[in-house]
């Protein structure tokens, strides 16, 4: 009886670390590895929906132009949440 409920224990926890804690750094170091791959010229959107191109990649902060205006804003990287494909303009 004992050896049940020590077993059913520690397949409990396995089944946790595989479904919740495993993915849940899985998914930290991705971000992780997309913040520190951030270069000047890349089409970015931050967790607060903001789209624009870096201008200056620092140790921990970024500056992104977000318009044709040439607004710049720095943000810290942490804050990036996607890195897009640069739009494409047509040939004129």
């Amino acid at each position: 009886m004992g050896l049940d409920m020590i077993l059913m224990l520690v397949l409990m926890f396995a089944m946790l670390y595989f479904f919740m804690i495993r993915p849940e750094n899985k998914r930290k170091k991705e971000a992780q590895n997309l913040r520190d791959s951030l270069k000047v010229g890349d089409v970015i959107t931050t967790i607060g929906g903001i789209v624009g191109t870096i201008c200056k990649v620092d140790e921990s902060t970024i500056v992104i132009e977000t318009s044709a205006d040439r607004v710049r804003i720095e943000f810290t990287k942490w804050a990036v949440s996607s890195k897009n494909v640069a739009p494409t303009q047509p040939n004129a």
